[in-house]
């Protein structure tokens, strides 16, 4: 028989393991309330997260050829690593090959024009898998943070 894990905090089980819309999984107190953002939680507020493990890929490092790996960090981003790499938590320093490759959003040329500009649109996929239909001219200035071209979005559903 399965023994409930115990909380840390108060000493109730630990309810069931949820995944959340970006894929993480967690796992709650049994006394917490469910998470709604207009009413502030009652009962313990412990959270136990669950780091999800990398997915080795069938491609090899371009540095030093060993398998490379999917990871995602805890904030949600996707990158290609070297499955050799690693970091020491004593001496605080990476070890073994260095190689990472951020995925980010893809872009597709579509037969569509721009309602507010005439230009062509692109269906842009973020690297969370959400699409949406942009304008071709958006774009963003990184050294003065303000976005660049025509502004027109439009959310696709999932």
């Amino acid at each position: 028989m399965d023994e409930k894990e115990i909380c840390p905090k108060c000493g109730a089980p630990l309810g069931e393991i949820i995944e959340t819309q970006s894929g993480k999984k967690l796992q709650k107190c049994s006394t917490a309330s469910p998470w709604d953002p207009k009413v502030k939680p009652t009962g313990c507020d412990y959270i136990k997260w669950f780091t999800p493990e990398p997915v080795t890929l069938d491609e090899k490092c371009p540095k030093c050829g060993s398998p490379l790996v999917l990871q995602v960090t805890r904030f949600g981003k996707k990158m290609k690593k070297c499955s050799t790499g690693g970091w020491d938590k004593e001496a605080k320093k990476a070890t073994g090959c260095d190689y990472v490759e951020w995925i980010g959003g893809s872009s597709v040329p579509l037969d569509e024009k721009c309602p507010k500009c005439g230009e062509s649109l692109v269906l842009f996929t973020t690297s969370a898998g959400k699409k949406m239909k942009k304008c071709s001219t958006s774009g963003w200035d990184k050294e003065n943070r303000v976005a660049t071209g025509c502004d027109y979005i439009q959310w696709l559903p999932s």
